[in-house]
């Protein structure tokens, strides 16, 4: 009898694991479409802050009613929990998009993707330093192979620009990625239920972006008109509806699910996939076609991604 249940608790962990790693997916797919999204707004003249403005603000619309009915049953957080909460909104949203922005003023897009999704690197360093948890070899190799392919994926080979303050900007993202895994986190006592971190997050992450404009910091541009997504015409408000439902409350709401059951080093690691999921988007919506070396890359960052998801 012991060996039979024992078993099927096995069964039963083996199977919360792989929907848990189902819901990291989804997250990364949902992240990976906003790259498309935005592009369809930006050949429209939008700018990347009034993207990105548009894209958080919305979702804490959306959110804003449902995260009162949840705060009528659980009560009002408590001060850390708060604190957890702006944290979040500052470093894992708004920074971390500040911060990528900035830099792609200074690199190509391929170098400043690749220097944020050093991300899980980092996390593996504060684990290792902060937690004292080392790191299996087997969970170092896949993570070596998930940055190789990843340097693949971003097909580098048009030539690469270091500019020192780009490299700056493009580590700071790296930073503020890592601290969304870390403040993502199932904490205790500090834990924020995963619709009032998003709703927080993304309300208070809006407001240092719109702050930001208002400054003059970043430009705020945007326009009415149809733009192409898919090679066929649609209305501006289409793909800004999909960036908000899908690219934010969803993705944001699952991938804080998907690093409460995962973790954060497996969850940053996963996250790596979102870069495999936004070329397959760009060749169906906007027909940038991805070339072999690519795919090779995408095969390299699975393979990585399943070593250390198996370790783990």
């Amino acid at each position: 009898m012991t060996t039979v249940t024992t078993s099927e608790t096995r069964v039963t962990a083996r199977q919360g694991y792989g929907l848990a790693l189902g819901i990291a997916l989804a997250s990364a797919a949902a992240f990976g479409l906003s790259g498309s999204l935005a592009r369809s707004l930006l050949n429209l003249g939008w700018s990347p802050a009034a993207v990105v403005a548009s894209r958080i603000g919305g979702a804490f619309l959306v959110l804003v009613v449902p995260c009162f009915v949840l705060l009528r049953r659980i009560g009002l957080p408590t001060g850390r929990q708060s604190g957890r909460m702006v944290a979040y909104g500052v470093v894992a949203v708004a920074l971390a998009q500040l911060c990528y922005f900035s830099a792609v003023q200074y690199l190509s897009i391929g170098v400043a993707l690749l220097l944020e999704y050093l991300a899980p690197v980092l996390l593996i360093g504060y684990h290792w330093v902060v937690r004292r948890r080392r790191p299996a070899t087997t969970v170092l190799v896949g993570a070596a192979v998930s940055i190789v392919g990843l340097i693949f994926v971003l097909d580098l080979r048009g030539g690469v620009t270091l500019n020192p303050i780009g490299v700056a900007y493009g580590l700071g993202a790296a930073v503020c990625l890592a601290a969304y895994f870390v403040l993502g986190e199932d904490t205790g006592d500090t834990s924020v239920h995963p619709l009032l971190l998003t709703t927080a997050g993304t309300g208070v992450g809006g407001l240092v972006i719109v702050a930001a404009g208002l400054t003059g910091l970043l430009p705020m541009t945007a326009h009415v008109g149809t733009t192409e997504l898919g090679g066929v015409a649609v209305s501006w408000w289409l793909p800004l509806l999909l960036l908000i439902t899908v690219s934010a409350v969803f993705a944001y709401l699952t991938g804080i699910v998907a690093v409460r059951r995962l973790g954060s080093s497996v969850a940053s690691f996963v996250s790596l996939s979102e870069v495999i999921f936004a070329v397959v988007f760009a060749a169906v919506l906007l027909a940038q076609h991805p070339s072999a070396i690519q795919l090779v890359g995408g095969a390299l960052v699975l393979v990585g991604i399943g070593v250390v998801q198996r370790r783990s």
